[in-house]
């Protein structure tokens, strides 16, 4: 059921769907500790099942579902689902507190929640009494026993497989406007409670292409991503989930953001997501190390530093290394390099993005020097959220690059954006 007009990312996933049905989209860490792919067709599946139970409890265009719960494959699940309804999907933190919660609910008019883990519906049902207009709860994890008005989510897809929605699902996402609002995304204000950033479906359509403009030839490989930031906030949405979706790169989640060098470690991705935290966590954790090896292990790091340092005219610009300076890198990078990525898990990483706030120039420069591509770029909720971007062949470490495809900027008087 393929050629839908790609108004909204539901109608992408539909075409998507045609062309990779049998590839691994996602996979994610079971309970035996063990990864397990899951593909575009079995996502498929449970993405109509779930739409179908939606529409089945009366869910209409533009009516509002939460969505309270960490990273996980339901999540995606969850979001097309919701969209391919025509309704609009409510994310919440999954740090949020029980109040918190509440808030974002209530303001936001959500008739249905879901739930990611026990613990997340523990938080709204203690304030379920306060949320008159919240019917529906569904929770991801299974429950240790039935209670009222929570139904499990695999309760859920056996029900929308039973109601048999499926071309009212295809009418719904072919009838989906591209201005009408995909989701509302709360973030906190400088006064007062959070707000609701409306974002519509060509919001995101249209930023996720503008991100594949940055450097079209990148998605010409396969790769696997490592999906850690939350999926609540537009960054990881949008750049680490919908843009591989719509060139079908494999994302695997990370259960434990705590644990994420043992991810590096187990999943070795090829291209990242990522906050300035987690570079500065890795470069300052090397550098601590080091500081208490012996003398000949940091002369010789310290030297592998300054090689890295010489390496960035030609990384940052995309040129091939030549005459001595290519040996000498060679020799660091046998030495050095290569032994320190593998150890980190980051040997096959290619690119990794940053965003979400400045990256020093000193974590940038540490990652590039050793062959790995950070592009650092820039952003609002509110504009789906990339606006500005290096690219492969131009990079600036200290600087979000020029802004993307179709993007205007213009500075103040005080020279701020």
């Amino acid at each position: 059921m393929a050629n839908f007009q790609e108004t909204s990312m539901a109608a992408i996933f539909q075409n998507r769907l045609e062309k990779w049905s049998d590839n691994p989209m996602c996979a994610y860490k079971n309970d035996k500790g063990v990864y397990e792919d899951i593909s575009w067709k079995q996502m498929n599946e449970m993405i109509l099942d779930l739409a179908g139970y939606l529409l089945s409890k009366g869910i209409n265009i533009q009516d509002k579902v939460a969505l309270f719960s960490p990273n996980r494959y339901e999540w995606w699940i969850s979001d097309i689902a919701i969209l391919s309804t025509g309704a609009v999907n409510v994310p919440i933190y999954a740090t949020n507190s029980a109040e918190e919660a509440r808030y974002v609910i209530e303001n936001s008019d959500s008739k249905i929640a879901i739930c990611g883990t026990k613990d997340h519906l523990k938080r709204v049902l203690e304030v379920k009494s306060k949320l008159p207009n919240l019917t529906d709860i569904i929770c991801i994890d299974e429950l240790d026993k039935p209670i009222d008005g929570v139904i499990t989510f695999s309760e859920a897809l056996k029900l929308g497989a039973a109601a048999n929605k499926r071309e009212d699902i295809y009418k719904r996402i072919k009838s989906i406007k591209s201005e009408d609002i995909a989701t509302l995304i709360y973030t906190s204000g400088t006064t007062g409670n959070p707000k609701g950033v409306m974002l519509t479906h060509n919001n995101f359509v249209s930023n996720v292409n503008q991100c594949y403009d940055v450097a079209p030839d990148l998605f010409k490989y396969d790769h696997t991503l490592l999906s850690f930031l939350p999926l609540s906030h537009s960054l990881e949405r949008t750049v680490g989930y919908y843009l591989p979706l719509y060139t079908g790169k494999k994302v695997v989640f990370c259960g434990d953001v705590s644990k994420i060098l043992e991810y590096f470690q187990e999943v070795r991705p090829t291209f990242i997501v990522s906050v300035p935290r987690i570079y500065e966590k890795v470069h300052s954790g090397i550098v601590s190390k080091m500081s208490v090896e012996k003398p000949i292990k940091q002369k010789l790091f310290a030297w592998a530093m300054d090689v890295a340092k010489r390496n960035l005219p030609y990384i940052c610009n995309d040129n091939p290394r030549s005459g001595m300076f290519a040996i000498e890198y060679a020799i660091a990078n046998k030495l050095i390099f290569t032994k320190l990525k593998e150890k980190l898990g980051l040997n096959k990483l290619q690119f990794a993005l940053s965003g979400g706030g400045p990256l020093s120039v000193s974590d940038a420069e540490f990652f590039l020097g050793m062959g790995i591509k950070v592009l650092e770029g820039f952003g609002l909720t509110e504009t789906t959220p990339v606006t500005n971007a290096n690219r492969p062949d131009k990079i600036k470490p200290g600087s979000v690059g020029a802004p993307l495809k179709d993007t205007q900027v213009k500075i103040s008087e005080e020279g701020e954006v």
